[in-house]
């Protein structure tokens, strides 16, 4: 097994005033040559968004978006039809760019910061069809058990959104000392796990909140919770 520790304090982090951005892989002004992707995974920004501000109108492209919301609300504008949809934590929305999109992002609260994940995948297919859609998923069904998210457009999985990537995006809340082993898709495929609050032990590692791990070349592997924890798994592709 291998492994890739990014710890929290590790990140590229930009400050603009309404927008705090933590940045586990190379974006915008931030550069990291050993940060540029795992995998098929090519962003994952952890962003917190003063209220009533947000982004304004931009394109997208031949990317898969995946958007987590942690906590506050998320309002979504695109040029497919969607106007100001609501995202709520709990819920998980995606968009496949393919051929262009158009889209804009604010935080829809006037009182409470906005706290989300926002995930890019590069996609198996190019110049797709745009397309839109969002889900809630209980809180209670992840509870010491994996919650699939998100998972490839061409697999028959029920209950899932779905991407143009042979992914798979997951969470569990683990209660303390619950110890978790986490089975790969297949020895192709990696994870890059995002501790979202907690304390876990994975192969020697301590992982606290925020600290994240890339894991590949492996079969599975094993989680313990040193306390009550919640994790974010997103299994990609290592070539694509």
């Amino acid at each position: 097994m291998k492994t890739i520790i990014h710890k929290a304090e590790s990140r590229g982090f930009a400050n603009h005033g309404w927008l705090q951005a933590n940045h586990s892989f190379s974006f915008a002004s931030y550069h990291n040559s050993e940060k540029v992707h795992f995998g098929a995974l090519r962003v994952f920004n952890d962003d917190i968004i003063a209220p009533k501000m947000g982004f304004g109108t931009h394109p997208h492209d031949n990317m898969e978006i995946i958007t987590i919301p942690l906590k506050g609300v998320l309002k979504h504008k695109d040029n497919m039809g969607d106007s100001w949809i609501p995202v709520l934590p709990n819920e998980v929305q995606v968009m496949s760019a393919g051929t262009g999109v158009q889209h804009s992002e604010i935080n829809g609260s006037a009182d409470e910061h906005l706290s989300l994940f926002q995930i890019w995948i590069f996609p198996d297919k190019q110049h797709v069809e745009p397309r839109y859609d969002q889900k809630k998923f209980e809180a209670s069904d992840r509870k010491n058990k994996l919650q699939i998210l998100v998972t490839s457009i061409d697999e028959n999985h029920e209950g899932s959104l779905k991407i143009h990537q042979d992914a798979i995006i997951s969470r569990i809340d683990l209660d303390s000392n619950i110890d978790f082993e986490y089975k790969l898709k297949s020895k192709n495929h990696g994870v890059y796990m995002m501790t979202i609050n907690g304390k876990v032990l994975i192969d020697n590692d301590i992982l606290e909140t925020r600290d994240a791990v890339g894991i590949f070349d492996t079969e599975s592997f094993s989680i313990i919770a040193e306390q009550d924890s919640s994790l974010l798994f997103i299994e990609v592709p290592m070539e694509f």
